[in-house]
């Protein structure tokens, strides 16, 4: 059993039930402690919809937390949010800013999570 991320008629992930439903918890929960809207939405046919440009303002929120901070937990507990959400916007076709100090990390991190993530 899955649970697809959509944007549109696009699958973006077609994440494992488990997985899937692990990270839209997850990313509700930032955004609930960001005080924006994900841009994720369970949808009754049992998969995600995925509204890009709400989920694209939510992530570059989750980055601009873990940009800004210099607790070591907090950015390790974002990290994970993070990376996953930069792949799906990727693959949606949106971008956020990151600074040129954290390019090449988070770069190589959604290039490793990425091929796990199916399509």
């Amino acid at each position: 059993m899955s649970y697809p991320f959509e944007h549109g008629d696009e699958t973006l992930w077609d994440a494992g039930y488990s997985s899937g439903r692990l990270y839209h918890a997850l990313a509700q929960g930032a955004a609930g402690s960001l005080d924006v809207p994900s841009g994720l939405t369970h949808t009754p046919r049992g998969s995600c919809a995925v509204d890009r440009e709400v989920f694209q303002a939510f992530t570059g929120r989750l980055y601009d937390l873990y940009a800004s901070t210099r607790n070591e937990m907090l950015r390790e507990l974002g990290h994970s949010v993070l990376v996953t959400s930069l792949v799906l916007l990727d693959r949606a076709g949106g971008r956020i800013a990151v600074s040129p100090r954290d390019t090449a990390n988070l770069d190589e991190a959604k290039a490793r999570l990425a091929r796990t993530m199916a399509v």
